[in-house]
Parts: structure tokens; sequence; C-alpha cells
């Protein structure tokens, strides 16, 4: 099967008949009309026989996405159905947590102690350290199946045997069909860690949706006010805490990962006081085609329309923003602990140690068989399990000069040493600085 190589108009079969099948349903006026956050309340009510959803700030911002993908996302049948079966899924975890709440209020006496929180920009390495950590089985974080199904399905009996982890196996090998080059950028499986994205989007506060849509009303709406970010992190809590209640016996401390906790330090602070942060470095500008190039892959098989140069100017300005934080946060955000900082370099050199020194600057304590955990896990996935990549500037209407002058004062402040940028159709440019040829993208 021929893939859409990057920067190049062919299509493969696959997607010319996806093309084929927008048209037509465009032609009959099938694509463009809002979805109906009504319909999908209403039918979450019927599909669970449950009506109370606890706190409805989450309203507002659903209603606001869906009226963001009706005029700005360009969505396709597939992206149409998709985000229907997306909203109501969402919508039914609410109405069975809730649930579960009223059944049991053990569940919001879990505490949840000291989390550790990784952060820094996409592609940086955040996802490594993050699968190195659960290595160590005193350590837990939520699982992509546990994300999308917190709860077994209704009806289930205990002794039953639980198809969650099979379901979301199935849904994640069909996004593997619509979007092939997705493993090679993002390695993920049913059981692997999720990011904390996947959690706050049950109530529609989340840069998820700007990473698979192209919804800048959304955008813009959660990133003005501060603020919005505070009902997503007490979710978040909840959240963790019915985890926690349904498997008391698994590790005791969380480790969370998401580049997107950099817009929200001050809820975290709020609603975890006791949190610990690790920012991870990495030069910038050359992580930036790669996560520019994830965007449009997420985006693609949902929309009819996919402009990588925008995709390129808005992820250099949100990410430019995002080192912005870490310069102003820099080592005290007001947590109990400073802020541990971990260099992409030092990831790729001596992973072990990497681990050891977070573990230390918390008061923890890495043992012998976490460190052969550690060990194996990195021999058996060369290069974190990424693929190969071929990306270059132009194709996301980016210039290297301009993003690096850009970036200079976050590279400046944290003393992050440039790494070499592809050249003009994979002519590499010279290397400044002494770097590895192993990188790690997550």
């Amino acid at each position: 099967m021929e893939e859409m190589r990057y920067g190049r108009s062919a299509l493969s079969i696959k997607d010319a008949a996806l093309r084929l099948a927008d048209s037509a349903a465009s032609m009959l006026g099938l694509l463009g009309r809002p979805i109906d956050a009504d319909a999908l309340l209403h039918k979450a009510v019927a599909e669970t026989g449950l009506s109370d959803f606890g706190d409805d700030n989450f309203l507002e911002p659903l209603r606001i996405f869906l009226a963001s993908c009706a005029s700005e996302a360009a969505l396709g049948l597939v992206g149409q159905s998709a985000t229907k079966w997306d909203v109501l899924r969402f919508l039914v975890n609410l109405l069975r947590m809730r649930d579960a709440e009223r059944r049991d209020s053990g569940i919001l006496q879990e505490e949840i102690r000291q989390p550790i929180f990784i952060t820094g920009l996409p592609r940086s390495g955040t996802t490594f350290l993050h699968r190195m950590m659960m290595a160590d089985r005193r350590n837990r974080a939520p699982l992509v199946w546990q994300t999308i199904y917190p709860y077994p399905d209704l009806g289930f009996r205990p002794g039953a045997r639980d198809t969650r982890i099979a379901r979301v196996a199935r849904s994640l090998r069909m996004f593997e069909y619509l979007a092939p080059e997705f493993r090679a950028l993002h390695p993920l499986d049913a059981t692997s860690p999720q990011e904390c994205s996947e959690i706050n989007a049950h109530v529609f506060r989340s840069m998820r949706f700007d990473s698979n849509y192209h919804v800048p009303s959304y955008r813009h709406w959660l990133d003005a006010d501060i603020e919005r970010h505070m009902p997503a992190y007490r979710f978040h809590k909840r959240f963790l805490q019915h985890l926690q209640h349904q498997a008391p016996g698994g590790g005791s401390q969380w480790v969370l990962k998401c580049p997107e906790h950099l817009f929200a330090l001050r809820a975290i602070k709020a609603v975890y006081p006791d949190a610990r942060l690790v920012f991870v470095h990495r030069d910038p500008v050359k992580v930036l085609l790669s996560v520019a190039k994830l965007t449009e892959v997420l985006r693609r098989p949902f929309s009819r329309h996919v402009d990588p140069r925008a995709i390129g100017r808005d992820e250099s300005a949100r990410w430019l923003d995002g080192t912005n934080r870490m310069v102003e946060a820099g080592d005290d955000v007001g947590l109990s602990r400073p802020v541990c900082h971990v260099h992409h370099i030092d990831l790729v050199t001596d992973p072990v140690s990497t681990v050891d020194q977070v573990y230390r600057h918390f008061g923890m304590e890495l043992d012998e068989p976490s460190v052969a955990a550690i060990g194996q896990y990195v021999m058996d996935r060369p290069k974190g399990g990424y693929g190969p990549r071929d990306y270059h500037f132009e194709d996301h209407g980016l210039n290297a000069a301009e993003e690096r002058e850009k970036f200079l004062p976050y590279m400046i402040r944290f003393g992050i040493a440039p790494e070499a940028l592809p050249g003009p159709r994979g002519e590499e440019q010279p290397r400044t600085g002494s770097q590895p040829e192993q990188s790690l993208s997550g």
C-alpha cells in the first residue's frame, strides 16, 4: 500500500477512497452540519439509564468545541463519526463515575499523595522517561484502556471476561489503518501509560482536541483564562481516585505525563499542593518538525483539509509559549520541592542514571529490581521504539534560523545544546556541539 509521503501529494487507494466519499457526502449536504450536543447528552442518558452528570461545567466547553468543529475543522465522514463516538464515550464515563461515587463514598476519600508530573515540549523524551519510571512496579500511571473505559461494560459481573483491553486494541488498530505513520511517531498500545490529556478531555478542557482537530476558536477559548484549567485538574484528581479505588493493590506512586501540564502549573499547584514536577529539556527547534508532523498525522483521517504550513506556524507559537512558561517557572513553581530538570541528552546517553537523578531529587530510592527492569526496557526498545523520520522545515512553512532565534532564550536559560537540523530535502546540516547519533522523540 502506497502511503502518503511527507510533503508529497500522492494518496494511497484508501486515502483516495475516503476523500471521494467525503466529496460525495459534501455534495449531498451531509458534512459541515453542527453536531448536536443535546442529542449526545440525551443518548448518553438513554444508554446508561443515568441522568446525573455531577458538575455541569463541562457543558460550555463541549458546546464551544462542537461549534468549532462545525465551523473550522472541516470534518469528513470519519471525523464526524469519530467525534460523536468520542463525545458520547466521555459523557457515558461522566455518568458512570458520578453513579459510582453515589454508591461508594470511599472513592472521593482516596488520597493521591505527592504525584509526579513529567512535562516539557512534545517529542523531547517525556514519554521515554515516563515509561522507564513505569518499569518500577512501585509506580503507577493511567493506562490507555483505563482512560478510554474507566469502568467495565454495563451489566458486567465479577468473574466474567473484561473486554476493555481487547476493544481498545481493536480501536488502535483501526486508527493505525487510517493513519499508518502514527505508530512510528508515537508507539502506543492498549496497555501503554497514557498522557493526562485523555483524562482532561472528559470535561472538554484539553489540548488533545487542538491536536486532533483544527479548532482555533476552541483553543483560544481554553487559552483565554488560566482559571479554565482548574475544572480539568479537579476532574483529573477525581479520575485518579476512581482508578486507585478500583485497584488499591497497585503501585503507590502516581507518575503522570503530558506536555499540556506546562500550561496549567497554577492549577496543578492548587489541586495537588504536594505535587512533584519534572521538566524535560531538548532543543525545541529539533523537535518542532516532529510535533508538526504528528499533529498532521493525527488530523488527516478526520479532516477534509489539512494545512501543514498552518500547523507549523501554530505549533511554533504554541511551544514558544510553552518554553516561556518553563523559563518563567525556573526551579520554583511554589510546590514543596523545586522542579527537577532533565535533559534529553542525558536520557539518551545514560537513561538509568537519569532516572536515578529524578528519584534522588525527590528523596526516593531506585532499587535494584527497578534498575534491571529499566535496563531491559531500554535494550528491548532501540530509540524508544520510534521509527525513521524524514522532516524538512519547508514542508511546514518554517525557517530554521528564525526558529532558532525565537527559542534561543529558553536554550540559554537551561543550558540546552543545539542539535543537528535537517537541511532542504534530506541535506543534513553540520552538527553544532557534540550530540550522540541516537535520539528519542517521545
